[in-house]
This record gives C-alpha cells, sequence and structure tokens, in this order.
C-alpha cells in the first residue's frame, strides 16, 4: 500500500512537471491597437518601435507581439481586437483615445490595458494604463502633507478634465481649503482669479493706507509711502498654495493671472499635475519655482538616449508607457503560472518599470510618481 503511495505521489509530481514545463513553452502573446494610419501614425509607430525595445530587453523569445492599425476608429478598434481574440489573444494594449473604448465591452474575455490616463466611465474589461489624476493628486498628498502646506486651492477647469479632477479629489482623500472652478476664456478668468485673491480689496487697503500715511503727522511718512508705492496690493491672502489642473499656455495663463493679482510663487507654493518635463517651463522664470509629480526623469531620459539611438527619432510620451507594459504583462502572466485569466489584474500586486511603481488591484492600475521643481532654469527631483 505504501509502494502504491509513493508511485501515484511520484507520478502526481512528474506529471505536475511536465504541466509546468508545457505551461513555460507557451508563447506569451500580447496584441497592441494602435494608430498606424492617418493622423495619429506617428504616435502608433513610436509605440509600437518603443514594444520593441521592450521585447528586446527581455530577450525571451516567447513573447510575441501582435500590432494591428486601428485607424483611430472605434469600429476598426474593434474589428481589429476582435480578430486578436479569435486568434487566442487575451491581453491587449490600447486603444490610446478614450472615445475608442466604446464597443470593446463586447469582448469580455479580453482585457485591454488602454493608454489612456482616463478613469470614469470605461469598459470593465479596460484598465486604464495612464498617469492618471488619482496618482497624480495622491503624490501632491504626499508633498503638501511633508511641507504641512495646510490651505490648498484646487484650480480646476471648466472643460471636460473637471469630472476626472473631481473624482481623483474624492479618491485620494487630499484635504482642500478650496476647489475653483475657472473658465478657459482668458477675459472672465483673471476677474475670477481677482475674486479669489481679493484683488480689489488688496489694492484698496493699499490706496487707503497711502492716503492714512499722507494726512498723518507720522515723521517717517514720505519714506513709508515711497515704499508702499512699489507695492501692488496690501494684505494677506487665505490659502498657501495652488494646484492648478492645466497644461502649455492655459496653464502660463492661470499662474500669469495670479502674479497678476499679486500672489507669485515666492508667496505660495505653485503646483501643477504632470507635465512631462515640459521644458518652455524652464523659461518662465516669474513663476518659479513651481512643482509637479511626474515618472521617473533619469530613466525617461535614457529611454529617450536609447530609442532616439537606434531609430534615429524622439519618442512620444506615450511610447514610452508601452515600454513598460510589455514588463507587466510578461511580469503578470509568469507569475500566474502562464494562466491568462480575469483575475490577472484583480490580485493586488506592484511592478517597478522605468515610468516607476505600477499597483495593481482589482483591475485598476495606479502609478507611484516622484515630484519635481522647476525652478533657477531646471527640473530639480524633490523625491
Amino acid at each position: 500500500m505504501k509502494t502504491l503511495i509513493k508511485y501515484i505521489f511520484l507520478l502526481f509530481l512528474i506529471l505536475f512537471s511536465f504541466n509546468k514545463k508545457a505551461f513555460s513553452e507557451e508563447s506569451i502573446k500580447i496584441g497592441l491597437i494602435v494608430p498606424l494610419t492617418g493622423e495619429y501614425k506617428e504616435i502608433g509607430e513610436s509605440i509600437v518601435k518603443a514594444t520593441r525595445l521592450a521585447t528586446n530587453k527581455i530577450n525571451d523569445s516567447k513573447i510575441e507581439i501582435f500590432p494591428r492599425d486601428t485607424e483611430a476608429d472605434p469600429n476598426t478598434t474593434f474589428k481589429v481586437a476582435q480578430e486578436l481574440y479569435e486568434n487566442g489573444i487575451k491581453i491587449i494594449i490600447g486603444p490610446i483615445f478614450n472615445e475608442n473604448l466604446i464597443h470593446l465591452n463586447k469582448l469580455k474575455n479580453v482585457i485591454f490595458l488602454s493608454l489612456t490616463n482616463k478613469l470614469i466611465n470605461n469598459p470593465k474589461n479596460v484598465i486604464s494604463t495612464g498617469i492618471n489624476a488619482v496618482s497624480q493628486i495622491k503624490t501632491i498628498k504626499k508633498y503638501l502633507n511633508q511641507n504641512e502646506i495646510k490651505k490648498t486651492v484646487f484650480m480646476i477647469p471648466n472643460s471636460e478634465v473637471k469630472y476626472e479632477i473631481e473624482e481623483a479629489i474624492l479618491q485620494s482623500k487630499i484635504k482642500l481649503k478650496e476647489k475653483f472652478v475657472y473658465d478657459t476664456d482668458p477675459t472672465i478668468l483673471t476677474s475670477q482669479i481677482e475674486d479669489l485673491t481679493y484683488y480689489k480689496i488688496r489694492k484698496q487697503n493699499l490706496e487707503d493706507e497711502i492716503l492714512r500715511l499722507q494726512n498723518s503727522n507720522d515723521a517717517s511718512k514720505e519714506k513709508k509711502i515711497e515704499t508702499l508705492k512699489k507695492r501692488d496690493t496690501l494684505g494677506g491672502i487665505n490659502f498657501d498654495s495652488v494646484i492648478i489642473a492645466d497644461f502649455d499656455e492655459s496653464l502660463k495663463s492661470v499662474a500669469t493671472s495670479l502674479l497678476y493679482t499679486d500672489v507669485n510663487s515666492k508667496r505660495i507654493h505653485y503646483i501643477c499635475l504632470n507635465q512631462w518635463f515640459d521644458k518652455s517651463l524652464l523659461k518662465e522664470e516669474n513663476i518659479q519655482p513651481i512643482y509637479f509629480p511626474s515618472i521617473n526623469k533619469k530613466n525617461y531620459d535614457k529611454f529617450i538616449k536609447e530609442y532616439n539611438e537606434i531609430y534615429g527619432k524622439h519618442p512620444n510620451q506615450l511610447s514610452f508607457l508601452s515600454y513598460d507594459l510589455i514588463g507587466l504583462v510578461y511580469f503578470l502572466i509568469y507569475k500566474n503560472d502562464f494562466i491568462v485569466d480575469d483575475k490577472i489584474f484583480y490580485k493586488k500586486n506592484k511592478f517597478k518599470g522605468k515610468i516607476g511603481i505600477f499597483e495593481i488591484n482589482q483591475n485598476k492600475i495606479t502609478h507611484t510618481l516622484n515630484f519635481y521643481s522647476v525652478e533657477n532654469k531646471k527640473f530639480k527631483e524633490i523625491f
């Protein structure tokens, strides 16, 4: 009897080892759906090249990438995704644009790692992998707590990003003094910021104080008046930091309006969202220092250099993300004994990529980011 039990146990071990070997010899098939023709062709091509770089780095012949052209069209996106699924592919990186997600819920057995950073109203089988607002605000929250900054105004443009930002504020549980929604029209924006900063009151305070001194018997009033005339306003403001949820010229427009109302970055903390190290900010000395959460700059610079050396071009920002996603999928499949099921992105996991740390939990991905400032015409890492 004991001999029989030993034989059965040995047989089980052999079969188990065989199955593990069979799994390990299976190819890792990853779909990639991006625009390869039309207006967004260059973005798609950059992403494809970045995934090739990633597979070369991993150096495992089992990885197979299957790129398909979405034409940046939702119907074409669904069609090529369906073809990939019919060929046995259950994990697909892409699409890029949020509007191309609309039909993908029909492919319930496929997991889509969309390059979008939007979280609201995505199909259940779509995981947003972009640097989303939740990840960014959590990083900002860490900076505020470390520096005991307690009276923060969150400035949100009245645009399509408004609901994403408001949802991220709720999820991150950041403590704010005020949420301030502003108009994207610059002519309206300035008057709104005047109200936020009590500019007219502080302007009047200055005029009143100068008049008071002029009518006083103060022996040093001329010197005091001369000093006051060099100022724009008089009086404090009731916040110590602003988070501006804007980018490019719109961000600069908001910052300029704050400067106009005599609220500069030396007086309060100017904080914004991920700027992907926009070099034009280095020239904006009047708004420095300005702080923002972002990906790991050292790794990003290395990626750009390597990509440029191989392909002779500058990569798109999304290609850096797609580079990491190849490693992430490989890591999770390998960890799951090469089984691709609906739990693979549901289990709590962490993956250290070039961007930063990917935190996976319940079919959601957030990123642990770095924090930087633009100061003295340089990008400076804070943490």
